[in-house]
């Protein structure tokens, strides 16, 4: 038995070659790369590297080492074609992203459109993004507000995307894949729930507490401190608030936010009465043009990948190879498809960012149906 001391040597004097090789396989990388520029040939052939692994794995004997000899040039192709989009963006060639850059989205002579009712917290992300004079007006579903904006009725639509208790709003992300509609910001509100009743309502003079089922879980842990109240499930939180205000009943309470309160003459009879200080709704701001801020931050983007090993990391890995920070990823079923997933991802970068352009180059080019929803 050799010595382990020679046995690492002689792995070093492999690896060295292998470094070596590598480098060649690079620098013949990019003289394909300057062929398919100049006869416009597309960087990724996925017959051509399925034929090049077949002839790769064959050449070995055991099936460790040919699932090992796998691995090792799809990486080493991804390499290459990486190398090869970057060598497009250096020469001009990266093709122009269908977005246009403006120094902010339009917030005069607009129209805005909300799901829910006055004093939800839609409504309340609306006024606190576009200010309280706009002119506005709610629908009762999401779908209904994407259809407004996307007809023309409306310039923009508020929409929740995801609660940070909760999770994400399904529906909104679905919407964003049948629309062609595009994100241009967004809006955190804190769902700060607040015990809301008639001026000079005391707690010992109610009966019933009146709230959406989610928002009366969230206080659970105020609401076993008062076991004599009867709470009710309702529609949402502002429409709790509006009932008690219309029935002028001192012995019924709603959950709902200090926004509702002011807006429906309410008072607040017990502040923080929720159990999650950190309980926040993000909303997107919605339009149907393809513009994007100068100074946006975070895109987001929907793809599909073929069905195959791999093919989830072949697509993450554009963003580790441009240095791009991927702060969310999501995924829902594909319609129509059984066990195919549609994946939703978050990161951090610009539109006019050649890092981001690279990523997303490549990332058309080896995913199914990729989209950009928006810069923001």
């Amino acid at each position: 038995m050799r010595d382990l001391l020679e046995l690492r040597d002689e792995i070093d004097g492999i690896d060295r070659q292998i470094v070596e090789l590598f480098e060649n396989r690079m620098k013949v990388s990019r003289e394909v790369a300057a062929y398919k520029i100049a006869n416009g040939r597309k960087v990724f052939d996925k017959d051509r590297e399925q034929e090049k692994l077949e002839v790769l794995t064959g050449l070995v004997h055991d099936d460790f080492n040919r699932h090992g000899v796998e691995e090792l040039f799809q990486q080493i192709m991804s390499m290459s074609r990486k190398l090869q989009y970057q060598l497009l963006e250096e020469r001009g060639v990266s093709g122009r992203l269908p977005f246009i850059a403006v120094d902010d989205i339009e917030r005069e002579n607009i129209r805005v459109v909300y799901q829910g009712v006055e004093g939800a917290y839609s409504h309340a992300a609306m006024r606190t993004y576009f200010g309280k004079d706009v002119s506005c007006f709610h629908v009762k579903k999401w779908r209904d507000a994407m259809e407004a904006i996307a007809e023309g009725s409306a310039d923009y639509a508020v929409l929740p995307i995801e609660n940070s208790s909760a999770g994400i709003v399904a529906d909104n992300y679905d919407l964003l894949v049948n629309f062609e509609n595009y994100i241009v910001g967004e809006q955190i509100i804190k769902c700060e729930h607040a015990l809301l009743g008639l001026p000079g309502t005391k707690l010992e003079d109610i009966q019933k507490v009146y709230s959406h089922q989610q928002a009366l879980s969230q206080c659970e842990e105020f609401l076993a401190q008062h076991r004599s109240w009867q709470t009710i499930p309702y529609d949402n939180t502002a429409t709790s608030v509006k009932k008690v205000a219309e029935d002028g009943d001192r012995t019924q309470a709603a959950i709902g936010s200090k926004f509702a309160a002011e807006l429906f003459g309410l008072e607040v009879l017990a502040d923080h009465v929720y159990y999650n200080e950190a309980n926040s709704t993000r909303f997107i701001i919605v339009t149907n043009q393809r513009i994007f801020r100068r100074d946006a931050q975070k895109i987001s983007i929907c793809f599909e990948v073929p069905h195959y090993s791999g093919a989830l990391y072949n697509i993450l890995s554009h963003f580790i190879y441009n240095n791009l920070n991927m702060n969310k990823i999501e995924s829902r079923p594909a319609a129509g498809r059984n066990w195919e997933y549609r994946f939703f991802v978050d990161f951090d970068g610009n539109l006019n960012d050649s890092a981001v352009k690279n990523a997303l180059r490549g990332i058309r080019e080896e995913a199914i149906n990729m989209k950009i929803l928006g810069n923001y």
